[in-house]
């Protein structure tokens, strides 16, 4: 065991453990989940970390011989698969102090123990004074979720995009597949599921259009600002190379913020980044609602749909079939939308120059980010590219849909049409059967009609066809 100490006191820490002190009160103080801070910030601290230690060598700030033991320390734990010396809990009180802590008292330890290789004496490395030199948890930590958020995009964007072809796929496959409309789930005109499909697929692209639309955001980070965005402690030289540096490293678009101190102290990139979360989980969730109730029944139910089969539904009963990929793309959309309330407390409750409660907030969204992404695979490829249109069904319930008589309305006037409507209802006839009983109007114009084209407005009724139809009536 080694003797660590801070400004509180000393602790033992287990000589083999490249943490220390910091790392282990936190451990102490934050026993509130044992889910850890999200590899990918600890991934872009370690990125910010080997750029900081690069800028404060070009700015006469650290030794050559400190900044590339700094350097090295943070290769090796990049490409390194074992991150069990980054122990601190995700919920964390300190706003983010402990995370840094943690990274800056891991790379110290590495660099120490890589300078005394083959025998020679170790270099001493602070966590504070080399590592964290030129910053602060203020500037490094905002910097760290944003860079994290941006990566998760890309995942998260191309399911997106995943989605949207498989349905624009389904949208060519079922063009002319007819299926009856509805409306506050009452019968309305006919429509096709190929523009149903399209329909999925426009909204999801501007989901993926608002996804995109959070980057700039995202891309302005106030690494430099260091405590408040002022820049104290930052030499001359330092806050102009070190995110210049920073996007060599981590092969990003970064820019420093205009104003630091607003970039410290404001957290509306992370409610914007959110609120696009939030609506791509409510579309997710009206498009699989839509899933479940079109595939229902089947025999007591709409039955529009045949979803893929993926597990029995029942323990009880015999042969059930539930859509299980759309439930559980429902439950994670719930999620988003909870995790979207977590990130606007937090925002709202930031007070004067700094906001408290980044760590809920970055836990919060990219939770959000990959369940959203995960969900989006398992929807397209348990479910959605298998999708079948119940074609047949689909055309017996437009034919026997009153609702169909909408068409005549121009024609017999819209109190005639209702007649017909209460009439086929009653009778249980086809309201198309039923104008030829009448010889309201000629069979031909009436099959033209009733026909599906015209039904679903792909073949408009033309000026002509009109007027034959009203001097007929």
């Amino acid at each position: 065991m080694r003797l660590d100490q801070d400004c509180l006191g000393e602790l033992f820490v287990p000589d083999d453990a490249l943490y220390g002190i910091h790392t282990l009160r936190a451990v102490h103080n934050f026993p509130i989940t044992s889910e850890k801070v999200n590899p990918v910030i600890i991934e872009s601290y370690l990125q910010i970390k080997k750029a900081a230690a690069l800028a404060n060598q070009q700015a006469n700030n650290l030794s050559a011989q400190k900044a590339t033991l700094i350097v090295s320390a943070c290769n090796q734990l990049l490409f390194s698969s074992n991150n069990d010396d980054f122990l601190v809990p995700a919920i964390q009180g300190g706003a983010g102090t402990s995370t840094n802590m943690n990274v800056n008292e891991v790379v110290a330890q590495l660099a120490m123990r890589l300078s005394a290789k083959d025998g020679h004496t170790p270099v001493k490395i602070h966590p504070n004074d080399d590592v964290n030199r030129s910053q602060s948890t203020n500037d490094t930590y905002p910097t760290a979720g944003k860079m994290a958020m941006i990566k998760k995009l890309t995942p998260l964007k191309d399911a997106l995009a995943k989605l949207t072809s498989t349905l624009d796929d389904k949208a060519k496959t079922y063009a002319q597949a007819i299926k009856v409309g509805r409306t506050q789930l009452q019968d309305a005109v006919p429509t096709t599921f190929g523009r149903s499909f399209a329909a999925y697929a426009a909204m999801f692209r501007r989901d993926a259009q608002r996804l995109k639309a959070t980057l700039p955001a995202l891309e302005t980070v106030n690494l430099g600002g260091t405590a408040i965005g002022t820049g104290i402690n930052a030499p001359a030289g330092y806050q102009q190379r070190v995110v210049p540096l920073l996007n060599q490293v981590a092969h990003l678009s970064l820019t420093q913020a205009d104003d630091l101190v607003d970039s410290t102290q404001n957290s509306d990139a992370f409610t914007t980044i959110s609120a696009a979360l939030k609506t791509l989980a409510v579309d997710l969730t009206k498009f699989c609602n839509d899933l479940r109730l079109l595939s229902s029944g089947p025999q007591a139910g709409f039955n529009e749909l045949s979803l893929p089969k993926r597990a029995a539904g029942s323990s009880i009963m015999p042969a059930k079939i539930n859509p299980i990929i759309p439930e559980v793309v429902n439950q994670v959309a719930f999620e988003v939308i909870g995790n979207d309330v977590t990130t606007t407390l937090a925002a709202e409750n930031g007070q004067l120059e700094l906001n408290a409660f980044e760590p809920i907030m970055f836990r919060a969204i990219l939770m959000s980010e990959t369940h959203l992404a995960n969900a989006i695979e398992t929807l397209v490829t348990n479910c959605v590219a298998g999708i079948q249109v119940n074609e047949k069904h689909c055309q017996q319930e437009v034919a026997h849909s009153s609702i169909t008589a909408t068409i005549l309305s121009p024609i017999l006037g819209y109190e005639k049409t209702t007649e017909l409507i209460k009439t086929a209802i009653a009778e249980k006839k086809s309201v198309k059967e039923l104008v030829k009983q009448q010889h309201l109007l000629a069979e031909p114009l009436i099959d033209d009609l009733f026909s599906p084209a015209t039904l679903t407005n792909s073949k408009p009724a033309t000026a002509a066809t009109a007027k034959t139809a009203s001097a007929n009536h």
